[in-house]
């Protein structure tokens, strides 16, 4: 594409952009070149500049794919404030601001709009989209393409689809988590080959985040010592759990202390969850959450990330710790590793991986129930699948299993559950079971052996995604100490 200096400079004043942070120059000059781009960027670094940035300068409409509701909301908030025409179309929606959105859309209003996969089922969205020039796909969270990562969505795997729908668009490609065989099937899931796409790897651990791991035997004493880390704290700090339970067990523990904090988990209602967001996001209380918390929260001041239990994986874990020091200021990671947690780990394999049975019992339930459905709380489904073993999570599993492959629309959260086609054989065929569930064990295994290595943590993460090896200094293993 062809833009003068002029506008360029003009884009970098709109960004507030003094210099830009590493090769993000590099790969929005290849955008405006009309290249593919595949982009690994540690959170908190810019990945979306290197689509906003070039959507300025391109002629047509620049299309972001994104999973998460949440983060449209913010993004399209904070290009508004610049004052750049941009939207989102997703289910919060009502019926009239849709339609009034596609409306502005065929009119030629927008320079980027973000809408999630399932849009693409829509026939009206279809309609209003083909009467614009896509200039750019932009897939955000590039790694839920992919069934080998931790968090497979399957409506993503069709970006191939989305691209021709498009009329083939160049495609920039964004994550901050993909092994090297989560980026091969990013690549090949988006329609392209190898030779098409230029892979910029930013690498994957911020200097500025201090990685620890700190042993400990038994839950009173791993207790106290995550008490000494937040008292140590100099800011906001995140403690993750794995387990409700664990997470209500050590708010008594903060209440006996007369310590104030927040809490944000599953069993809380929406009002609840967007009301602790919402103090976290203006504060600098503590904040107790299991992994339900963190997607789209943009707060660049975290001082601390603690792990109360060991993660299933080094992708999660790294996109936990990521939300920490955003503002490029010095921020400690501690995982807490007491041996016994991985007998939960191991539980929760199970869970996230139910045999072919157990996924038919639930669909056969679900349709047995009909019209009574939505008078059924998640607790009292598993109760007449596994009777009162509270502790069997596979219900939570399938009824994610099912919204992602469009076997239900609507959420039992909201009483609006609704069965609408049969189980794809895909999901219930042993050879995905058991390569799936050989997947996750591999990854607990990696994450096991981050925890105990006697190397430079951050090289054992940079080794895991397949990134060349930085120098470090900032980790226990290398000699640092939490101040």
């Amino acid at each position: 594409m062809i833009y003068n200096n002029k506008e360029y400079s003009e884009i970098k004043k709109l960004f507030n952009i003094t210099n830009f942070r590493k090769s993000q120059e590099e790969i929005i000059r290849s955008v405006l070149e009309g290249k593919n781009c595949l982009v690994l960027m540690p959170t908190g670094m810019g990945k979306s500049l290197c689509y906003q940035f070039p959507a300025m300068l391109l002629e047509g409409l620049t299309v972001v794919l994104s999973p998460l509701i949440s983060l449209m909301n913010d993004q399209v908030t904070a290009l508004k404030s610049l004052g750049i025409d941009a939207t989102y179309i997703n289910s919060s929606l009502s019926k009239s601001e849709r339609e009034s959105r596609y409306s502005n859309i065929e009119k030629g209003k927008y320079k980027i709009i973000y809408v999630s996969p399932e849009r693409f089922k829509k026939d009206d969205f279809l309609f209003v989209i083909s009467r614009r020039k896509i200039s750019l796909l932009a897939v955000d969270e590039a790694h839920c393409v992919s069934q080998w990562g931790n968090d497979f969505r399957p409506e993503y795997s069709k970006i191939k689809e989305f691209r021709e729908i498009l009329n083939f668009p160049a495609a920039i490609l964004l994550t901050a988590t993909a092994t090297l065989r989560v980026q091969d099937d990013i690549i090949e899931k988006a329609g392209l080959a190898p030779d098409e796409v230029q892979i910029f790897n930013e690498g994957i651990c911020r200097p500025n985040l201090s990685l620890y791991v700190h042993e400990v035997f038994d839950e009173p004493g791993k207790f106290a010592e995550i008490y000494n880390y937040i008292k140590k704290a100099k800011g906001t700090v995140i403690v993750y759990f794995n387990l409700i339970g664990s997470l209500e067990r050590f708010s008594y523990f903060m209440d006996l202390k007369k310590e104030k904090y927040l809490v944000y988990h599953g069993k809380l209602s929406g009002q609840q969850k967007r009301k602790a967001q919402q103090k976290f996001q203006s504060s600098t209380v503590c904040m107790l959450a299991t992994n339900a918390f963190g997607l789209g929260i943009d707060k660049p001041d975290i001082r601390m990330i603690v792990h109360a239990e060991i993660p299933d994986s080094l992708e999660s874990y790294y996109q936990e710790i990521g939300r920490a020091g955003r503002d490029g200021k010095s921020s400690d990671c501690i995982l807490m590793y007491d041996q016994s947690d991985l007998a939960v780990q191991m539980d929760f394999l199970e869970w996230k991986n139910p045999d072919a049975s157990f996924i038919k019992k639930t669909h056969t339930l679900l349709k047995s129930l009909g019209d009574k459905l939505n008078s059924f709380t998640q607790e009292d489904l598993q109760e007449k699948l596994v009777f009162r073993d509270r502790s069997d999570q596979r219900i939570s599993t399938v009824l994610n299993l099912f919204d992602r492959f469009n076997v239900t629309e609507g959420s039992i959260e909201t009483f609006n559950l609704k069965l609408v086609s049969e189980i794809p054989e895909e999901i219930i065929a042993d050879d995905y079971i058991n390569l799936k569930r050989e997947s996750d064990k591999q990854r607990l295994v990696d994450m096991v052996n981050y925890v105990r290595t006697e190397d430079c943590r951050r090289a054992c993460i940079h080794n895991y995604f397949g990134v060349n090896v930085t120098e470090c200094g900032n980790c226990d293993n290398c000699g640092k100490s939490i101040d």
